[in-house]
């Protein structure tokens, strides 16, 4: 998943304005689905290429080759195969659309795009003053462009800007593709308290607040680092665990929606995902950037105490992937069966459906509400 292999040896252009981070090519074509013009579009040769990566790209490429020529070491990173397979797999989608009980795969897709949507909200991040934490220099780093422009690309890819579709819409015109228009309303507020992400009855209003208490009680960094610092580790240690993990999402929903005898669209909704694949490239090389550079660096905290950058990264990274395949994990199992349970109550077939589906998991759900993998299950009798 990187743009491409960089030269370390030829130095590039390091410092860039945030206009220039947030503009696009000039387009042969513009990409519109579902009758909604989105980002990005096509080139005279019809390859679609994505939006604001006229310099972004190039600007990646040059940060991650001036890392490489001065610390080194490789870039932060996992292997894909790190993560189990999408929950429900394809087998088992495939099962419930087959039945007649779509509804739960419906409700997947607009809970990614509704997700997706949520993403906007990284251009709100408080900053701390680098320069004073970092006892070396940002300036030429991907670090001192994530308020110049980095972060606004990102929200923009993910929300859509002005006129233009971000990976919200996407989701949901691919959806309404595949499934003809399934939802009547907008379910943004229900799928927002659904993920605990807002609390019921206020409109899908999300308690800032709140949600820094939290962050403040889970600190696991000393206290003299900035709590600035601290919350920034943290969301874009769990933006990119997340960027990567979801290719596995990208992979279930093309295969599956790429199926003309399973779904609407003659493939259009599984080339649709496809571009959205495409755009989430940049975001998951300048996250492992920013935290290599941040990794490599000394962190002077409140008092004048240092503190080694692979310390402070290390301690939010091996939390963040514990969490990541551990709770959240179990909770999007959860989350998920729940949908298909409900899907099929009140069906006089129900209850087959039902074990046919979890018959298909690579996962199982046993009676006392625990996961077990379904090679271990299998293996244990």
């Amino acid at each position: 998943m990187t743009i491409t292999e960089a030269n370390p040896s030829e130095p590039a252009q390091v410092v860039w304005t945030e206009e220039e981070l947030l503009a696009s090519h000039t387009y042969a074509e513009p990409l519109v689905a579902a009758g909604v013009r989105c980002h990005g579009g096509f080139d005279d040769q019809g390859a679609y290429v994505s939006p604001r990566t006229l310099h972004r790209a190039p600007a990646i490429e040059a940060w991650q080759a001036q890392h490489q020529r001065e610390v080194g070491a490789p870039l932060l990173g996992l292997p894909l195969d790190t993560w189990p397979e999408q929950y429900p797999n394809v087998a088992q989608a495939r099962s419930l659309i087959e039945a007649g009980a779509p509804e739960p795969i419906i409700s997947s897709l607009t809970r990614i795009g509704t997700v997706e949507g949520f993403g906007s909200m990284i251009r709100y991040s408080v900053m701390p003053d680098f320069p004073r934490v970092f006892s070396e220099g940002v300036d030429g780093t991907a670090i001192d462009h994530l308020d110049r422009g980095l972060y606004e690309a990102h929200a923009r890819d993910e929300a859509g800007h002005e006129d233009e579709a971000g990976h919200k819409q996407m989701w949901f015109a691919a959806r309404d593709i595949a499934f003809e228009n399934p939802v009547t309303a907008d379910e943004t507020v229900l799928m927002l308290e659904r993920m605990g992400i807002a609390t019921p009855g206020t409109g899908g209003q999300i308690d800032q607040e709140r949600l820094r208490a939290q962050a403040v009680a889970n600190r696991i960094l000393p206290d003299d680092v900035p709590f600035e610092l601290e919350a920034l580790l943290d969301r874009m240690t769990r933006l990119l665990l997340i960027e990567i993990s979801a290719f596995h999402t990208f992979a279930w929903a093309e295969e599956l929606l790429s199926d003309s005898d399973l779904v609407a669209g003659d493939g259009e909704a599984a080339r649709l995902v496809g571009y959205i694949r495409a755009d989430e490239t940049p975001h998951v090389e300048y996250l492992r950037t920013v935290l290599s550079e941040m990794k490599a660096r000394t962190v002077v905290g409140t008092g004048g105490r240092r503190h080694a950058g692979a310390d402070l990264v290390g301690r939010i990274w091996d939390r963040a992937l514990e969490q990541s395949l551990g709770v959240r994990r179990l909770d999007g199992l959860e989350m998920a069966r729940r949908e298909v349970v409900h899907a099929l109550s009140g069906r006089s077939d129900g209850a087959d459906v039902l074990a046919r589906f979890d018959e298909l998991g690579s996962v199982h759900r046993r009676e006392d509400g625990t996961w077990i993998e379904a090679a271990d299950a299998a293996a244990a009798g």
